[in-house]
């Protein structure tokens, strides 16, 4: 608690002059407002916009035009673009001259309790009171200063002559070191986002004549103008390390290109772990690795694990994600158009082999490109057989049905039946131009709920799309080879013949021979329209679009729909016959007149129907493989990250000081009244809450007493 006496007034402060504009106009908040807003935007496109792809997916995703402008502008680089990093230099720059500019006047608006304010001024407050105390002013002014400096207020008193005595107070001075905390904390987080970008890369690149290496081969073939030194002072690569190997060479995916990073040691994996759930969900992801140190020359073990990274010199290793580290497997090439040509082949995942001299002479020449092997794949299977349609009111149960939407906000009235499916073999068929068409491969049959277990063979044409999948159905030993048979014996003239002479024979009378003939030849008609086989003997469009093609081209159109249904039936029947016939020439007993038969029929002609779009002649079926996994690991150099903390440290005390803290200044004037002492009581405050009235009222009944 300080005494004064009252100070002259101050001289007026001179004009303000262009360049001072200038910069309060740089430092002022709604241009640091400005910069945020366009730093969010930029934000915005880099989260939804996919960076540092390569520029094939652009064009194939967004177009030639689209693609060339995003790459113009480097919205595929947001993060490092120069655009977006000048802007940061401005919001740092200019949030730095916001905090120079305005601490000063908040040190000294700290200093300050602003005791020389005339006492008529405190009639203009919105909490005021007056009363009147017993005892001379100078006495109820220090006996006020120290009833308010034991509850915690910056005291002052001033005394003004034989007027009388100002008792001036301040508390709350944290809110306003909570502006500076938090306008530090901005140019912090900046600072440390400029550190842990790729800028120092980009300045390597343009100082150290360091390029982006665009070819391909090996790691160790790479020139030393595209390999940054272990001494680089922040980087963040992606690591891929496969069972039983070692690397030391990050990458670094640029725009046009890729940089190699040396690290001072390098990782071996020594065990890839993953561990599942009950329900076959991934439960953790784990690499057991050793670390070569390439100085001390030590060996130190260690576990990776996700969210549980591992430090060593300054680098951190994070577990990122997994991927295939050359499997070995076994594929069988299944004939799809109705051949009987099968044969093996065995590669590794990331490798190619030429399938010409592995099938019939004057084959197309096709090259096959093991793309990928997933052991586990785990898919929901609770509506794979449908399910009961809600506009039929007995089927619907409404307290089920609100109960099963009712609750927590995550809840769902889908229920999941989640099951580990089996392995998946992905691979891309190239033809001699160069296009290539990518197929994933379930290897075991999957139970859809349609009766009989099904393989799913999809493909895709571009790596944007979802997989199409061509489900074809199991036979009685839960392989591919009873549909294989009904193709190929579709494909055989004489079988189809055959076929339509036993269905005519059981759908007809014995007694009635020309109806016999006039049966053979339809059904032998539409079997061989849906065979793909036009009457001149060219191949057609087979399938049931041929018999639709069929229909609309000979039947008038009122009696469509009945013919439709009559050929439907006969072709159904025709092909059962077709199936029993299949398996009597492989020597199998005849399939049993069940509801088997029926569901695995209905299937094989839906798949047969489908099979006349699969764009490949063959299909490959893992047979056989056998799994090396491999850990891909992020390596980062941070030494932004502790700026990082401390900004976000200051800008969480920062912000809860300017919530939560509120400034407040009191004046009490106290002025001769006879004997006694005549007060007049002021509080302002930075807020206007209810806690502000409850507080002015217990200091004028502490302060003031009952004559308030």
């Amino acid at each position: 608690m300080n005494v004064t006496t009252a100070d002259p007034p101050l001289p007026p402060a001179p004009a303000t002059s262009r360049p001072r504009a200038l910069l309060e106009l740089l430092s002022s908040m709604r241009f640091a407002i400005a910069l945020l807003t366009v730093i969010c935007i930029a934000s915005v496109i880099g989260t939804v916009l996919k960076q540092q792809e390569p520029v094939g997916n652009y064009i194939n995703q967004f177009g030639p035009f689209w693609a060339e402008l995003f790459l113009a502008i480097r919205l595929n680089a947001v993060y490092g673009a120069w655009w977006f990093l000048l802007i940061l230099a401005f919001l740092v720059a200019s949030t730095s001259l916001c905090i120079a500019r305005n601490t000063p006047k908040i040190l000294a608006d700290l200093k300050a309790t602003k005791e020389n304010i005339r006492e008529s001024a405190l009639l203009a407050f919105h909490h005021r009171a007056e009363g009147t105390l017993a005892g001379p002013p100078e006495a109820q002014a220090r006996r006020i200063g120290q009833a308010l400096a034991k509850s915690g207020w910056k005291v002052r008193l001033q005394q003004r002559g034989a007027s009388g005595w100002m008792v001036a107070a301040r508390a709350g001075g944290v809110n306003k070191i909570g502006y500076l905390a938090a306008h530090g904390a901005i140019v912090l987080v900046c600072l440390g986002g400029l550190l842990d970008g790729d800028l120092i890369v980009r300045a390597q690149m343009l100082w150290d004549g360091k390029q982006p290496y665009k070819g391909g081969g090996t790691i160790a073939d790479v020139p030393a103008q595209h390999r940054l030194p272990s001494t680089n002072p922040t980087f963040r690569g992606n690591l891929m390390v496969a069972e039983g190997m070692q690397s030391s060479t990050a990458v670094l995916n640029q725009s046009d290109g890729i940089l190699l990073q040396e690290l001072p040691f390098a990782i071996e994996l020594k065990k890839f772990v993953v561990e599942h759930y009950a329900t076959g969900m991934p439960k953790l992801f784990a690499s057991d690795i050793v670390i070569h140190d390439r100085i001390s020359g030590e060996q130190i073990p260690a576990r990776v694990e996700v969210n549980h990274p591992v430090r060593h010199r300054g680098i951190e290793i994070y577990q990122a994600s997994f991927d295939d580290g050359g499997s070995a497997v076994t594929l069988q090439g299944l004939p799809m158009d109705g051949g009987r040509h099968r044969f093996e082949v065995q590669g590794t995942i990331g490798a190619s082999t030429e399938l010409a001299k592995n099938r019939q002479p004057g084959a197309e020449k096709m090259t096959l490109e093991f793309t990928g092997l997933r052991v586990m794949n785990v898919e929901n299977l609770a509506d794979a057989g449908g399910s009961a349609s809600g506009a039929d009111v007995r089927g619907v149960d409404l307290r089920q049905s609100l109960d099963a939407r009712l609750g927590a906000a995550n809840k769902t009235s889908a229920k999941k039946l989640l099951r580990n499916v089996g392995p998946t073999v992905t691979y891309k068929l190239r033809d001699a131009a160069g296009q290539a068409r990518e197929f994933q491969n379930y290897m075991l049959p999957m139970d859809l709920g349609d009766g009989v277990p099904q393989f799913m063979l999809g493909v895709r044409d571009n790596p944007d799309e979802a997989f199409r999948y061509l489900r074809v159905p199991a036979d009685e030993n839960g392989t591919l080879e009873g549909y294989l048979r009904l193709r190929a014996a579709l494909a055989d003239p004489a079988l189809r013949d055959a076929a339509a002479r036993a269905y005519a024979k059981a759908a007809t009378d014995p007694a009635k021979p020309e109806m016999a003939q006039q049966m053979i030849a339809s059904t032998a008609r539409v079997l061989g329209l849906f065979a793909g086989a036009a009457p001149d003997g060219a191949q057609g469009t087979g399938g049931l679009q041929a018999v639709s093609e069929f229909i609309e081209a000979k039947v008038p159109e009122a009696e469509r729909t009945r013919a439709g249904e009559v050929l439907v039936r006969i072709l159904n029947g025709t092909l059962l016959e077709l199936a029993q016939l299949s398996r009597e020439k492989a020597g199998l007993q005849p399939l049993p007149r069940n509801e088997r038969t029926q569901a695995f029929m209905t299937q094989a002609v839906l798949a047969l129907n489908d099979g006349f779009a699969y764009p490949a002649p063959v299909a490959f079926q893992l047979k056989d493989f056998r799994q090396v996994q491999a850990s891909v690991f992020q390596v980062t150099r941070s030494p932004g990250r502790s700026v990082v903390y401390l900004g976000c440290a200051l800008l969480i005390l920062g912000v809860f000081a300017m919530l939560y803290v509120r400034e407040r200044r009191l004046w009490v004037w106290l002025s001769p009244d006879g004997a006694g002492s005549r007060a007049r009581m002021a509080l302002s405050s930075n807020r206007k809450l209810l806690d502000v009235d409850r507080e002015f009222q217990r200091l004028k009944d502490k302060l003031l007493g009952a004559t308030a």
